[in-house]
């Protein structure tokens, strides 16, 4: 929640409301009610006992503030039990005094249920409160861990995947310097755009789906120096892909995997690029020529960039995205679904 452009927490939220609503009815309601009936006695009395109410507030607050979480984060709730007591007695013996002296209009006992009833119910009344808003903590603390925890380990997935993707356009090069030299001046200056995204774009949450969109197309551009003709990459684009947001580097693994697994001992290699995006749906999908190799024979590092895009989704598009990766007639298909947000 934002009140003129800051952010409020629940906890502090709930704790204003709290105070304001509960002493309201406890000190004010009471004085508001007389008044309202007109009982010029009952008001008296009630005005009277404001100090009596008054001293109850620290008593409330020593409890809330202090001894629930001086005991209760250690669980020592024997300890809190026995504290609560204490308080209960001094608390009680207190009121009584003070009731005693300055009320003179009605007899106040000791053990009287109107002199014990208000400071068991504030001694509840603060335990109830201290206990929420320390479960409200609480809840906050583990979910500020557990969103550190994400980011480390979206971190580590980011700094794997440049690494993979630079060890494979290495590879290309290579090749290309043998077979085609003449080609490699113009690829190493693709590879200088993709690496210059890779440096000052992927360490973004979000990236424009645009740019990612570009930085996929230098990418089949330079397989398509190193390949030729001998790879057919068909690609199509469709739909409005501005003003919407995506996370960085997170397209490039199923196209390296279709480049790394769909050719060579692929006896007719052919690599399909779709992707489709409506207003909120970005339906991207790859397909490549499945070859004769079996899991076995697979390089141990190629599954590096699917498993961590895999993660990478889990964690940043929970319950907004699905990803499909299967075999049919002879292909090898990744399709990807993400509900997007626009970036306004």
């Amino acid at each position: 929640m934002r009140i003129n452009g800051k952010k409020i927490s629940f906890e502090f939220l709930f704790r204003v409301l709290f105070h304001v609503i509960f002493w309201f009815f406890w000190i004010g309601l009471p004085i508001l009610n007389s008044y309202m009936d007109n009982d010029q006695n009952r008001l008296n009395y009630q005005i009277d006992l404001i100090p009596v109410t008054l001293a109850q507030v620290p008593f409330f607050y020593f409890n809330s503030e202090y001894l629930i979480y001086r005991f209760i984060p250690k669980g020592k709730i024997p300890s809190y039990i026995v504290s609560l007591l204490l308080l209960f007695v001094v608390f009680l013996f207190i009121h009584y005094q003070i009731k005693d002296y300055i009320v003179d209009s009605h007899p106040v006992r000791f053990y009287d249920f109107r002199n014990i009833f208000p400071v068991v119910f504030i001694i509840s009344m603060s335990t109830l409160y201290g206990l929420i808003t320390f479960m409200i903590r609480q809840t906050k603390v583990f979910q500020e861990e557990q969103e550190e925890r994400l980011k480390s380990e979206l971190s580590f997935l980011r700094s794997q995947i440049s690494p993979h993707f630079i060890f494979n356009v290495l590879n290309s090069i290579v090749y290309l310097i043998r077979i085609k030299s003449d080609l490699a001046e113009r690829v190493t200056i693709e590879l200088s755009e993709l690496i210059r995204y890779m440096l000052y774009e992927s360490d973004n949450k979000q990236v424009a789906l645009e740019k990612e969109i570009q930085y996929l197309q230098n990418y089949i551009e330079l397989q398509r120096i190193r390949f030729g003709d001998d790879v057919p990459v068909h690609i199509s684009f469709n739909g409005d892909f501005s003003n919407k947001t995506i996370e960085p580097m997170l397209l490039i693994p199923f196209v390296e995997n279709a480049f790394k697994h769909g050719v060579g001992m692929v006896k007719s290699p052919k690599i399909t690029v779709n992707v489709n995006c409506s207003d909120s749906v970005f339906d991207f999908e790859v397909t490549n020529c499945i070859g004769p190799e079996t899991s076995d024979q697979k390089d141990s590092n190629s599954g590096i960039g699917l498993k961590n895009v895999t993660r990478r989704l889990e964690l940043l598009y929970p319950g907004s995205h699905s990803l499909s990766i299967f075999e049919k007639d002879g292909n090898f298909i990744a399709n990807l679904k993400i509900e997007l947000k626009n970036s306004n």
